[in-house]
């Protein structure tokens, strides 16, 4: 079933492991430790167990106090402010019982943050969304670290959430552990008219009430927001790194099949413990150089969230795996892409699962050599099971082959008819730094642009001048000071509708900013996550307005012309970001700010550094 791998991807692997070597090692050896010495539940003070079954049924604590089965943690990020999440309410009585009828236990170790950025969006909670990653990750590490358990599940699907559940839950790599997603919800008003109702508001087209109702409309019920932003890449990415059982990304909550998954995950992390009888397998096992090569194919071949430039890029720092963008580009170069998902086009999540989905992306690439398909999953050696899609046979769960043919070659594509030879991610070198740039969606007329430079420190500022109608013209919104360092890194998808609305007004736009843009990358090309940022001194920081760039995604270059004598001669002046340092909990995030890294090593102040 799968080819000989493909000579770049055997390459960049070989060039991570190489560059790894050190810090993998040393995480292993924390690993291995761990490994040896097992559960503190074996010899436990009486008042330590105690401590541990206090509020449990007796029957549970009979088990327990027997230390004789399995004894499982769930980790989880229920709360209802995000649709995604909120099915999560009734996981961990439902994992309980089913525990039970497996002759094991279950409990929940603890419960993880997850904000939801749709809400914080423009707003100054989303100068602590990057940072709620590094805290879910404290979180997982604080709800394990009591030792009782043989295996864990993971509950949890948005932005940040996963990224830090991975990064905790890796800290503890000698347990079995499973992701469990939740699933998206139904398909509403489409991605499309809802961008238009967003840019005809922009435009004062259109008052509050009907951008509220489109929004409601598009944002309806439990699951998942349905566009391919950084949530669902994140489903993508746990199930093509074998962390979810095949074809359970994408299946809608509350449905049979939906609950036969749920159930199977927890008896795979039961059976890969190693104490049913099967051999064991735990995160260690799977996460690897490999795998997470793996996770960057799946992000390019889907056309997935630029955020993960960030977050698995720290994820794997925190496996000791060392990755950069040139790692990214260089395989950008090889793998095609072979979705079309919103905003890299119309459907949503719902139609690429409709069209074959994971089943058939993953098969595409194993088949033809761009893929590892020798590495360890939560199903055992090897990807070939996750080639396949789930199904209720008389109500059991089964898998079986995904179709030969896409089911909507709209939306999913074979490798040999890919909707772009490359994976639509590409990094921009020049004397402004480096940055990012998704172009799976920009069109190829929009790909190159050379204009002058208007220059704000705030995100609202350039908001203001779109209002006051002073931007219709050619130009680069150059939006600095949105750096790790400096605010926490929020999103600033607020600028796509008016950036979007002068690019269909004709002109030529282009954003460059050490911030970041979203999951939602669109159509106006964008120089994200630029590096050093403007509080360390970037050159970034001494753009002036009417500068002219050239951001040219082609040949992968973002320059700013202005000689080098004069760019050394100007002088810095930070404005005053005090603002940011106070309200909304920003008070509590100094520590954080001051030590996050540099995006290209993942804007992380925990995993910065390799260990």
């Amino acid at each position: 079933m799968t080819a000989p791998l493909n000579a770049t991807i055997a390459q960049v692997t070989q060039r991570i492991i190489d560059r790894s070597a050190d810090s993998r090692n040393t995480y292993l050896r924390s690993v291995t430790a761990q490994r040896t010495a097992g559960t503190q539940r074996a010899g436990m003070g009486c008042a330590n167990m105690a401590h541990t079954t206090a509020a449990l049924p007796a029957r549970d604590k009979l088990k327990i106090h027997a230390e004789r089965a399995p004894h499982i943690g769930i980790v989880t990020a229920y709360n209802d402010m995000l649709s995604a999440h909120q099915p999560y309410e009734q996981y961990p009585e439902f994992l309980r019982e089913h525990a039970r009828h497996l002759g094991v236990t279950a409990q929940v170790a603890g419960g993880v943050p997850a904000m939801c950025d749709g809400v914080t969006q423009g707003a100054a909670g989303m100068e602590l969304s990057l940072f709620s990653r590094d805290v879910i990750a404290l979180s997982t590490a604080v709800a394990l670290s009591h030792n009782v358990f043989d295996a864990a599940l993971m509950l949890g699907i948005c932005d940040k959430i996963v990224p830090g559940l991975f990064m905790g839950a890796v800290q503890f790599g000698h347990l079995s552990t499973v992701f469990v997603p939740a699933g998206p919800m139904t398909t509403g008003l489409s991605n499309d008219a809802k961008a238009k109702v967003r840019q005809q508001y922009a435009q004062g087209l259109v008052g509050r009430d009907a951008l509220l109702e489109s929004e409601a409309q598009a944002y309806h019920s439990p699951g998942t927001c349905t566009f391919y932003g950084t949530a669902n890449s994140n489903q993508m990415l746990m199930e093509i790194m074998g962390l979810h059982l095949p074809g359970s990304s994408f299946v809608n909550p509350g449905t049979p099949l939906r609950e036969a998954l749920t159930r199977e995950a927890l008896r795979r992390a039961v059976a890969n413990t190693g104490r049913t009888g099967e051999p064991a397998i735990c995160m260690a096992d799977i996460v690897d150089e490999k795998t997470v090569v793996n996770g960057i194919i799946g992000l390019l071949a889907t056309g997935g969230s630029t955020n993960h430039t960030l977050h698995l890029v720290a994820m794997a720092r925190a496996a000791g795996v060392l990755i950069d963008w040139d790692d990214f580009a260089e395989l950008s170069g090889v793998i095609p892409l072979l979705a079309r998902v919103y905003p890299n086009g119309g459907a949503d999540v719902n139609h690429f699962h409709a069209a074959g989905g994971m089943g058939f992306l993953m098969r595409e690439l194993l088949a033809n050599g761009l893929l590892h398909g020798d590495v360890f999953s939560v199903m055992g050696h090897g990807l070939n099971p996750y080639a396949t899609e789930p199904w209720l046979n008389d109500g059991v769960l089964a898998w079986r082959p995904v179709p030969e043919l896409s089911g909507d070659t709209a939306v999913l594509r074979p490798v040999s008819e890919p909707f772009s030879a490359d994976g639509g991610l590409r990094l921009l070198k020049g004397n402004l730094g480096r940055s990012v740039v998704k172009v799976s969606a920009v069109k190829p007329e929009h790909r190159v642009v050379r204009a002058q430079a208007v220059v704000v420190s705030d995100q609202h500022d350039l908001l203001a001048l779109f209002n006051a109608g002073e931007l219709h013209r050619d130009l680069i919104a150059v939006v600095r000071y949105q750096g790790p360092r400096a605010n926490g890194m929020p999103e600033l998808h607020k600028l796509t509708p008016p950036l979007a609305v002068l690019q269909d007004q004709g002109f030529q736009v282009a954003l460059v900013t050490d911030g970041r843009m979203s999951g939602a990358s669109g159509k106006v090309p964008a120089a994200i996550h630029l590096s050093p940022e403007a509080l360390a001194d970037g050159p970034i920081a001494k753009v002036h307005d009417g500068d002219w760039i050239t951001l040219d995604c082609e040949r992968g270059v973002l320059e700013l012309e202005v000689d080098a004598t004069t760019l050394a001669a100007r002088t810095v002046q930070h404005p005053d970001l005090s603002a940011n340092a106070h309200g909304t909990g920003r008070e509590l995030f100094g520590l954080f700010r001051a030590h996050a890294s540099t995006a290209e090593t993942g804007a992380s102040p925990l995993f910065g550094q390799p260990f």
